[in-house]
């Protein structure tokens, strides 16, 4: 029996520019179980907000398209074929987005209320009275005080923490089956993201409702997520389980990532350390593997061939030519994720 609720094969994602082809996602490949929270973390640009996007179709088209790969929702949808009519009738009901910036994913002239209800109607077919009754419950979930006199108010009569609350409730209006949240805590002050962040968590523990968080912030995903999608330059380099990816990590950039993160037991004048160099080009990506130009332990064959994914555990595997049995042996730096085990 199939427990996936998503299966995305070998997607890539292009946008056509004055200044050429900008290759996005090149060939991104992960499952995703039913009641199962995901990060897919990464620096800007590394493809992850374009590939939860393209999940949802919500990238025009042109300037984007999906040059190949196969995106199966629950077992029978095949997103990257069906038509924009069809996609409407699942985006909202089946599937719903969590936007980074509340204030501009909201509309500055309608009731929260309004906002709340247009799609309950839309998908579910009731009437006013009981889509009102359902938001009041919803908005009591996302823990909204004075619900009802909430529901008669604008956005901008709200903080921060309640516009992406009210995000949350307009998303999980329908009783989705995936829910997506991109960026949920980045524009919000850290005890709101705290509480943010303990909401999704138990929203996705009392709904059952599958999520794929996007975040470059890896203390949400110790927080809240159960497996880890590590992407650069458009493709995974890395996948496993939180105590994998932050205990076990076995690719360079994902060593660079957890070392580059504030710790508690430093000593206040010791400095981060920086994963030096920028991204690729996009335009032209390079040969072999990207990330070959930024990393301390890069070999000849790196700047060459690109390395195939190796599958460490049945949860984990990562696409590093040091992983080659031929490769001279590298010790994991103590600094990534905590001491090495």
């Amino acid at each position: 029996m199939n427990n996936n609720i998503l299966e995305v094969r070998d997607l890539k994602v292009s946008f056509r520019t004055y200044a050429g082809e900008v290759q996005a996602v090149r060939g991104v490949s992960f499952d995703l179980k039913k009641g199962e929270v995901l990060a897919i973390v990464g620096e800007s640009g590394c493809g992850k907000s374009v590939t939860a996007q393209t999940i949802m179709r919500l990238i025009p088209s042109p300037p984007s398209v999906i040059k190949n790969g196969s995106i199966k929702f629950d077992g029978k949808t095949e997103i990257t074929r069906i038509s924009n009519k069809a996609m409407e009738k699942i985006r909202g009901s089946e599937m719903g987005m969590i936007f980074q910036d509340p204030m501009t994913s909201l509309n500055p002239t309608m009731t929260v209320g309004k906002q709340i209800t247009e799609g309950i109607i839309k998908h579910q077919k009731v009437s006013r009275e009981e889509a009102n009754k359902r938001a009041l419950e919803i908005l009591k979930l996302v823990g909204m005080s004075n619900p009802e006199g909430r529901m008669q108010q604008y956005p901008h009569e709200f903080s921060g923490g309640m516009r992406q609350r009210v995000m949350i409730a307009i998303a999980l209006a329908c009783n989705p089956k995936l829910l997506i949240a991109d960026e949920p805590t980045t524009a919000l002050d850290v005890t709101i993201q705290a509480q943010i962040i303990e909401l999704m968590k138990k929203l996705s523990e009392k709904t059952e409702a599958s999520i794929i968080v996007i975040t470059h912030d890896l203390g949400v995903v110790a927080e809240m997520a159960q497996r880890v999608i590590v992407m650069y330059a458009g493709k995974v380099v890395e996948q496993g389980t939180v105590d994998e990816i932050f205990y076990e990590s076995k690719h360079p950039y994902t060593w660079g990532l957890l070392r580059s993160v504030p710790r508690l037991d430093q000593k206040k004048d010791s400095e981060l350390v920086p994963i030096p160099g920028t991204p690729p080009d996009l335009f032209a990506p390079p040969k072999g593997c990207a990330f070959a130009a930024r990393c301390p332990y890069a070999m000849g064959v790196c700047g060459q061939i690109d390395p195939e994914h190796t599958k460490l555990s049945d949860t984990h595997s990562a696409a590093c030519w040091l992983l080659h049995e031929g490769a001279p042996k590298v010790e994991r730096p103590v600094e990534a994720g905590g001491a090495a085990r």
